[in-house]
């Protein structure tokens, strides 16, 4: 049992270290960014369309997916399913890497 006033230890696995700066979650998250890149573009029929921002809001990052008009459809699937399984996949990989993913879809 640890007494509250022990000395903190770096690399310690027993404590918590917070990230303040915004800018180090969203770099942090580059195997979800690449996993939707990667589906993005398998999905596409043009993948010079499928661009991919990356941004902070309340203490998650956002991954802003762009692509063609007529590869929305393939994107988003029937009934969001396709949409659906791409933002677990992103979840996950953002899991990972210790960040909290979600993928936003922009028309």
């Amino acid at each position: 049992m640890s007494d509250v006033h022990d000395d903190y230890v770096d690399g310690d696995i027993n404590t918590v270290d917070v990230e303040s700066d915004d800018h180090v979650a969203a770099a942090s998250a580059v195997t979800a960014q690449a996993v939707l890149e990667f589906i993005a573009t398998s999905l596409a029929d043009d993948p010079s369309a499928v661009a991919v921002d990356v941004s902070e809001r309340q203490g998650k990052v956002i991954l802003s997916l762009q692509v063609g008009p007529d590869d929305m459809g393939r994107v988003i699937g029937r009934r969001g399913r396709t949409a659906q399984a791409i933002r677990s996949l992103v979840a996950a990989a953002g899991a990972r890497d210790g960040v909290n993913a979600t993928v936003d879809i922009v028309d």
